[in-house]
């Protein structure tokens, strides 16, 4: 098995600072509400466009396709962006820690399978 490394993550939080500057939308109840709820939206948006190239375009993404999902994917990661700053995660931590986890999944040899604790 190839030798993973565990590179350093650093333009994630450039990115949550300037996500910072573009947010406006109202306070429901905690500041992470209104995010979290947008994050699910877009979420079903990217794959309601996935569905319509394998009902419409039999499963071939065009690159028309593919730039709509680039755009939902943008959308995807400015509310995950706000979804943290109002809980005060760095973004970098997230994508640090989702990246330890995996290839420490890797190492073990668990990458496959289900479970959060494999």
């Amino acid at each position: 098995m190839k030798n993973l490394k565990r590179g350093k993550i650093v333009e994630f939080n450039d990115y949550q600072n300037k996500c910072k500057e573009t947010a406006e939308y109202p306070i429901i109840g905690h500041g992470c509400v209104y995010p979290a709820l947008g994050l699910a939206n877009e979420a079903g948006e990217c794959l309601g466009k996935i569905k319509k190239v394998f009902r419409d375009n039999d499963g071939v993404f065009s690159n028309d396709k593919v730039e709509a999902i680039k755009a939902e994917a943008g959308d995807i990661l400015w509310y995950l962006s706000q979804l943290c700053t109002e809980l005060g995660i760095s973004l970098n931590d997230v994508a640090q820690l989702n990246l330890d986890k995996l290839i420490d999944r890797k190492v073990r040899g668990v990458i496959q399978g289900s479970g959060d604790n494999r």
